[in-house]
Parts: structure tokens; sequence; C-alpha cells
């Protein structure tokens, strides 16, 4: 199974540190960074995710407003251009220790953030950036081999 991801929310994957919208929403992430630090799959989906879903019983919910798309649209082009390929809906991803680090020191350096212009969170996820992602909610469990030395 996979999770089902956004485009803008392959870059709020990095920085969750377990702050949130609501308490359900918090808690749903919570249980989706497990899946994903346990190495479950991304799935790259149009609109309203996985993420989103304590979300949209809410009056209107802001998954649909057309900034919204806008990020994922930003989002999906810098983390295509960062992996060499166009990140397509349908896709699927491995959230490994090799894609998080690539993607959080492109984070780290500002070249993958343009779909967080203008965003409520930015001002934390430059924190937990800045603190060298210390407390982030989803990593990966999959331990690098140690280089042979001989």
């Amino acid at each position: 199974m996979s999770i089902r991801l956004r485009g803008h929310h392959l870059l709020c994957m990095l920085t969750f540190v377990g702050e949130g919208y609501t308490t359900a929403f918090t808690d749903n992430y919570r249980k989706i960074a497990k899946r994903l630090s346990a190495g479950e799959t991304i799935e790259i989906v149009d609109g309203p995710d996985d993420i989103c879903q304590p979300l949209l019983c809410s009056q209107g919910a802001h998954c649909y407003k057309e900034s919204v798309v806008q990020r994922d649209i930003a989002a999906l082009d810098a983390v295509g251009r960062l992996l060499g390929k166009t990140l397509l809906i349908s896709d699927t991803l491995k959230p490994d220790h090799v894609f998080l680090s690539r993607l959080r020191l492109a984070f780290s350096h500002n070249s993958i953030r343009k779909a967080c212009h203008d965003c409520e969170w930015s001002s934390l996820c430059d924190k937990v950036a800045a603190s060298g992602f210390k407390g982030v909610k989803i990593i990966s469990e999959t331990v690098e081999p140690a280089a042979c030395h001989g």
C-alpha cells in the first residue's frame, strides 16, 4: 500500500515535527509519518491526499484552493528537477535515506522551496531546517551499510 501525497506535501513531510492545524490533523500526520519512516511508498496524487483527510470535512477547507494547487505544481517541478525527472500524478517514490537526505539538503539550501512562498508554516520549517531537521517525524529506518575499508 502507498501513502497518497499531493505535490507540496513532498516538501512539508521534510520538516514535520508534530505540529498542525488540529489535533485530528496532527494525529493523522503522525500515523502517516510512521508509515513513511517504515519505508511505505508515496503515490503522487492530484488534489487532497492522505494528509488532508482530517481537514476535508471543515467548512471552506483550504485543500481545494487554487493557491494550494499552485503549491503542488511548484513543488512537483522543483522536486522533479532535483531528481532529474518529470514527476507525474500516479508516480511512486520511495522515501528512503538517500531520497530524504537529498530533499532535505536542497530544502535547507532553499533550492526547492518556491512552493513555500507565503505558506503560514514557512517560519517553522525555516527553524526545523536550520536545526539540521532535529525532531522531524519522518526518518528513514533504512540503515546505510558501513563503507568497507580493506
